[in-house]
């Protein structure tokens, strides 16, 4: 995989504009990730998202493959003002999980999710390239 950055566009924080990928490989799409494996909601935003990112790496373990693999992150968030404010305990729980993977992302804010106690949603494509 290759990073797309154009060398005259300033370097965005958290997250790639893109990535190249060329070659055999394995596509693995995850649906998206609320609340705990117990189906449990941490009362915060911050909490619930660390949630989310630990199932996330739990489902990629399943598929022989990690944070590194990820190419794509979709977020579904119910409250921007809290999502501002929990910024340093998602920024823990990010590095806790994906480490110092930025893959493309986007986040959007919505009025809600079908389980009205989850705060984000997180959805995830990854690649595994072949050997």
């Amino acid at each position: 995989m290759r990073t797309l950055q154009p060398a005259d566009w300033p370097k965005p924080r958290g997250f790639s504009h893109g990535f190249e990928i060329d070659g055999p490989g394995r596509w693995i799409v995850l649906a998206g990730q609320t609340g705990d494996e117990k189906g449990d909601y941490p009362a915060d935003m911050a909490g619930q998202v660390g949630a989310a990112l630990r199932k996330i790496i739990k489902l990629l373990g399943e598929a022989g493959a990690g944070p590194q693999h990820i190419v794509r992150l979709t977020w579904y968030l119910t409250g921007r003002g809290e999502y501002e404010a929990a910024g340093a305990g998602i920024g823990a729980a990010w590095r806790e999980t994906l480490g110092k993977n930025f893959p493309p992302s986007t986040l959007l804010y919505i009025a809600g999710l079908v389980d009205e106690r989850a705060k984000v949603e997180i959805e995830v494509t990854a690649f595994v390239p072949g050997a």
